[in-house]
């Protein structure tokens, strides 16, 4: 018997229940969506979570999908899956947790004495680590961005390459090599000796189908090639920008993009024209370096200096 929360699976079972991690303000119990899929037979555990970022909803989609199509029957180890991480945040479709006003994927590992962000992310710990790989479904917020996914552990860190693997498995065609923040789950879990990839699934608001069955995709991926499923996963070459350049805008007005998401720019290339409500140009901007458009804003005014998009850089294959 596996259990996670209320959930409590036997082998070759599925089974839903709540994580209990707190209490809202008039004292009703918080219990975060969780399920159990127990294999028939032994071998790895999986951890996958989702919106962790009450906004980003692709994650959330990609488990919706997701779960039906798993067959405990044919499944050689557990899956364990969380959800919604941030609950007050998803509540009210905003992307920081309202209670204490913190970014969710800033508070791993947690405290479970802490703020109401430090004890979900606690909990929510308590659970990764119990896997042997960790998967933390995210998007581009409401942005939009190309599905990609982020090895956040650092190139020097001793599970870079574990994590790296992982993520090419993934197999979302991009990958993002870059240290990420301190508190990101995808930063603690290699910290724990357990691969952690951070995928991105797009960016969009409410959900994108694309992004979504890129999302069912990737972990099918992972299940066929790490041995939870007998089936093979595509080996395909991934691009990887290890750093980013992000620009804002020169002055205010409305943007006009002159490439599209996942082309190649080259350095010198027009990326943007800013004009004026009538259509009078007042600035163009071009990439500083080769790479690959990788993110934008999606509405389409900007004041001085906000950000209108970024490019990947220093852009291989592996």
């Amino acid at each position: 018997m596996t259990t996670l929360g209320t959930a409590s699976a036997a082998p070759g079972e599925v089974e839903t229940g709540r994580l209990a991690v707190g209490q809202t303000r008039d004292g009703t119990e918080i219990g975060l969506p969780c399920a159990v899929v127990n294999g028939a037979s032994d071998g790895k555990t999986l951890y996958v979570q989702a919106a962790s970022d009450g906004d980003e909803l692709n994650g959330v989609g990609v488990l919706n999908r997701l779960v039906p199509q798993l067959d405990p029957g044919a499944i050689s180890g557990t899956i364990l899956l969380v959800g919604i991480v941030n609950f007050h945040a998803f509540q009210v479709a905003e992307h920081r947790n309202p209670i204490d006003d913190t970014k969710m994927n800033r508070a791993y590992p947690g405290d479970e004495n802490g703020t109401s962000s430090e004890r979900i992310a606690a909990v929510t710990f308590d659970a990764a680590t119990r896997a042997d790989l960790i998967l933390d479904l995210h998007q581009g917020s409401t942005s939009r961005m190309i599905d990609e996914v982020r090895v956040r552990c650092g190139r020097r860190h001793r599970l870079h390459d574990e994590c790296l693997q992982l993520a090419k498995t993934f197999g979302c065609g991009y990958v993002l090599d870059q240290k990420g923040p301190e508190g990101q789950l995808a930063r603690a879990g290699p910290d724990e000796g357990i691969p952690t990839i951070d995928p991105e699934l797009g960016g969009c608001v409410g959900w994108d189908e694309d992004s979504i069955q890129t999302g069912v995709e990737g972990v099918f991926n992972v299940l066929a090639d790490y041995g939870f499923v007998d089936d093979e996963a595509p080996a395909d070459r991934q691009t990887r920008a290890k750093s980013f350049d992000q620009y804002g805008s020169p002055t205010g007005g409305l943007v006009s993009f002159e490439v599209e998401l996942g082309d190649r720019v080259s350095a010198g290339e027009p990326l943007f024209e800013i004009t004026d409500v009538f259509g009078e140009l007042k600035s163009r901007v071009t990439a500083n370096n080769d790479g690959i458009f990788w993110r934008t804003r999606r509405l389409p005014q900007v004041a001085t200096g906000e950000y209108v998009c970024s490019v990947g850089t220093n852009v291989d294959t592996y």
